[in-house]
């Protein structure tokens, strides 16, 4: 009887952990989570391609540095992604502080003398941290990006009543303006354009009349100014003239500053329709196109796989922010659409002024490719955003909002 006993037990607790199982996979967003390991496993070959030409030969991987912190980083932040999944948003955004306060206390480290490192070739601005020990650069304002995310998320949400009233815009305007003039004043301009586009994303979607934007663009073009010249640099200044106003740069000038670029440009221009092939890039192989493994990578694509490859990189990004947007429109949660639309706006705003660097529509301002570019740090923290999406995806049926402006909104 006791046999029988335990063997019955053991037959229960089996069909309950089978059915544990059952609900965890199906609260998983199994798709989101795959089309951003395919946009990341495109991104490491694309960069195992850029640094093959780097590895030594008696190195014992085959892979270069680079490529192999890029792959170890989407691992981890593949895994932290299914972890933050278990965590219910609305907690997150309770607790909001908690994850943005030591954000912005990490940035402000950034202008302690003494704190501040850069990645060999990387002088231009104090973006980054070592990690003693490793030899890892961590780049605040990549983690500064989420953890503002989920705090502006709740100040919205917070406000939505009086969405339209000045004293709300400017306090609004205010909680943005501490991300962004943190980024500014370490050199950081290029998080400083994804922090305006991620604000203004986010406003607009919850429901700020185009009035303020107008303002608000006003403002802006009084301020640049003032930036160019006490903020600015000379060299980012020189970024900017060799793409609008080339005229007023001395020749020698405009050609060591605009080298990357057109180089970059050249290489693409070789791939024609459907590339060289994979490895076989004459300007990615013998290290033509600086940093082409990081901000460039585009490049890579284009030369290596051709027009074909290029449009196959913009593809997957469409693909992962329709995916995004598809998740925000199954909920009826207000705050947790807001969330959505962050991480969305974030992605495809590196994305755009990415490729616009790489084909010269734009200057090189420091911005990596989502999914694509080489990086620790950016990598992981890309990561933590997709499990926000996630964390969406599994407790959207737990949280209904019933506002009647946003019931109007998305009728």
């Amino acid at each position: 009887m006791a046999l029988k006993y335990r063997t019955k037990q053991q037959h229960i607790m089996g069909n309950q952990r089978r059915r544990g199982l059952k609900l965890y996979a199906a609260g998983t967003d199994w798709l989101t989570l795959a089309v951003c390991l395919l946009a990341s496993a495109f991104g490491i070959l694309l960069v195992h391609s850029a640094t093959l030409r780097e590895i030594s030969e008696d190195s014992a991987l085959p892979f270069h540095r680079d490529a192999i912190v890029m792959a170890a980083a989407v691992a981890l932040g593949a895994l932290v992604a299914l972890l933050l999944s278990f965590v219910d948003y609305e907690l997150l955004l309770r607790f909001w502080f908690v994850l943005g306060v030591p954000c912005v206390v990490l940035m402000c480290s950034l202008l302690l003398p003494g704190v501040a490192s850069s990645p060999e070739g990387r002088d231009d601005a104090i973006n980054w941290i070592k990690i003693p020990g490793i030899g890892i650069f961590f780049q605040p304002s990549e983690l500064l990006k989420i953890g503002f995310i989920i705090s502006f998320t709740s100040h919205l949400y917070s406000s939505l009543a009086t969405i339209n009233k000045v004293k709300t815009i400017l306090l609004l305007g205010l909680h943005a303006a501490v991300p962004f003039g943190l980024v500014v004043l370490t050199g950081d301009m290029g998080s400083a354009l994804v922090f305006l586009c991620i604000t203004a994303g986010m406003l607009f979607l919850a429901g700020v009349k185009l009035r303020y934007f107008a303002a608000a663009g006003a403002l802006g073009a009084a301020a640049f100014p003032i930036l160019w010249i006490y903020q600015f640099s000379n060299f980012q200044k020189d970024r900017i003239l060799a793409v609008y106003f080339p005229s007023r740069m001395a020749e020698d000038t405009y050609k060591t500053v605009i080298y990357q670029q057109q180089q970059a440009r050249y290489a693409m221009g070789t791939g024609q329709l459907f590339g060289k092939g994979l490895f076989k890039g004459d300007y990615v192989q013998t290290g033509s196109v600086p940093e082409s493994q990081n901000d460039m990578i585009f490049s890579v694509a284009g030369e290596e796989l051709g027009f074909v490859g290029a449009i196959a990189v913009m593809l997957v990004l469409v693909l992962v922010i329709v995916r995004l947007a598809r998740v925000s429109s199954h909920t009826r949660n207000v705050r947790a659409r807001l969330l959505c639309c962050g991480v969305a706006v974030m992605i495809g705003a590196q994305a755009m002024i990415n490729i616009g660097m790489c084909i010269m529509l734009l200057p090189v301002i420091g911005i990596t490719l989502p999914f694509f570019s080489a990086g620790g740090s950016s990598n992981l923290c890309l990561y933590l955003a997709v499990g926000l999406i996630m964390t969406v995806y599994r407790h959207q049926d737990e949280h209904e909002d019933t506002q009647s402006y946003f019931d109007y909104l998305y009728s």
